[in-house]
């Protein structure tokens, strides 16, 4: 049995707006309000308002890879496009998945806003990035959530979705979501999406303790190449459920973060889920400024760039450090600035001097070779049948009979060859 799942460890209702509960406009306005302000108050420990003044984001899709962003909620309207539904049919028919989880998870990355000038409701990191949503999992209340991990035929989901996302243009791959199994098919797919420029972003996990144990890897996060994300609070501590390993890369807010939710509401979640939003968001910024960084250097500017860094540079619980929008920005545009390392060779670069001419096709001589094909093998048979000759004289001179043994010069003494001789004293 697969035990992939997403990771937000508590998602709840906050409000839900007046079209689908009748609450009169003035106050689904203040909700909206009183969400933009907590919202505010995560993107301020992040430094984003400062980076949008270098990018919010323009130009790039970030996927996720999740349980299916509502592309009707307030935040998100225009900016969702859609891919396949990997999870097809592990529902009953006719059941409409709520899309709690991957909605949630898109507002916090590129929600644009909602109401009168986008003044209310969620804004992401990178509100100009424009979300590709491709199902992969399940939400846990979804009456198929049995069916979809205990039955083989949606084991390549993930991997299909990770395939998928490559190939429609995205330039960052959230993946709020893990398992303890590393299965062959997800590392290849992530191979592939790295190899192809893509920044993958995924959740360290939630099952860690207020110990300071080690925790089981989760993955993806814990493949090679891909930005592995842990929870903190407000005060920058690890937060008790957040893995601790050597998986983790980053941090970022983890706790009663809030979100756009379907059908105009908005929830509130904890877990590693949304601090991997957070720096999928961020990594969002950072390609629209620079893409033609890669993928390590993006991460190169992540980790070089965090806030509360911990003592000795590095720990299990928070990775690098927390992250900082504002300072990546400038990390990254030092990267894009910097000239390539001595001794790396241009991808336009060539050897040799002189105009470059068309490529010249020799022609085959097609006779010549059969005949040297017929000569090779005519000396192959003579070479063959001198040594079976060799072989065979060797074999001969084995088998000749040993000679008889010479006659004795003359016959023993009478005493015969056992007497002894006498002797006179």
């Amino acid at each position: 049995m697969r035990a992939t799942r997403r990771l937000a460890v508590t998602l709840g209702m906050l409000a839900v707006l007046c079209a689908a509960t009748g609450i009169d406009g003035a106050l689904a306005q203040t909700v909206g309000q009183q969400v933009r302000a907590a919202d505010l108050a995560a993107l301020r420990e992040l430094d984003v308002p400062a980076a949008w003044r270098v990018s919010r984001g323009e130009g790039v899709t970030v996927a996720v890879l999740d349980t299916g962003v509502n592309g009707n909620a307030p935040g998100l309207a225009g900016s969702v496009t859609y891919g396949p539904d990997y999870t097809a049919g592990a529902d009953p028919p006719g059941y409409q998945p709520p899309h709690l989880h991957g909605t949630y998870i898109a507002s916090i990355i590129a929600a644009h806003g909602s109401g009168p000038g986008d003044s209310a409701g969620m804004v992401g990191v990178a509100p100009e990035a424009k979300i590709l949503s491709v199902r992969v999992i399940l939400d846990d209340q979804e009456p198929g959530f049995q069916v979809y991990n205990e039955n083989a035929d949606y084991y390549g989901a993930i991997a299909d979705g990770i395939r998928y996302a490559v190939r429609h243009g995205a330039g960052v791959i959230n993946m709020s979501l893990g398992s303890t199994v590393a299965t062959r098919s997800v590392r290849l797919a992530l191979a592939d999406a790295v190899a192809h420029g893509v920044v993958v972003v995924a959740s360290a996990g939630n099952s860690g303790t207020s110990g300071g144990g080690f925790t089981a890897y989760s993955y993806p996060a814990s493949f090679t190449g891909v930005i592995s994300v842990a929870a903190v609070t407000a005060s920058g501590r690890r937060a008790s459920f957040s893995d601790r390993n050597s998986s983790v890369v980053v941090c970022a807010p983890g706790v009663n973060i809030v979100g756009d939710g379907p059908g105009g509401s908005y929830l509130s979640g904890s877990g590693t889920s949304p601090a991997a939003a957070f720096v999928s968001g961020v990594v969002a910024l950072i390609r629209s400024s620079y893409p033609r960084l890669t993928p390590v250097q993006v991460m190169q500017a992540l980790v070089t760039s965090t806030r509360r860094r911990p003592a000795g540079g590095y720990s299990p619980s928070v990775g690098f450090g927390e992250v900082d929008a504002a300072a990546a920005l400038r990390a990254a545009g030092r990267l894009a600035a910097a000239p390539p390392p001595a001794g790396t060779i241009a991808a336009a670069a060539r050897f040799g001097t002189g105009a470059i001419g068309p490529v010249v096709v020799l022609r085959r001589d097609a006779t010549r070779i059969a005949l040297l094909i017929v000569v090779a093998a005519v000396a192959a048979a003579g070479f063959i049948a001198t040594a079976w000759m060799l072989v065979a004289l060797a074999r001969r001179r084995r088998r000749r009979p040993d000679p008889p043994p010479s006659r004795p010069a003359a016959p023993p003494g009478p005493a015969g060859p056992d007497v002894p001789a006498t002797t006179v004293s």
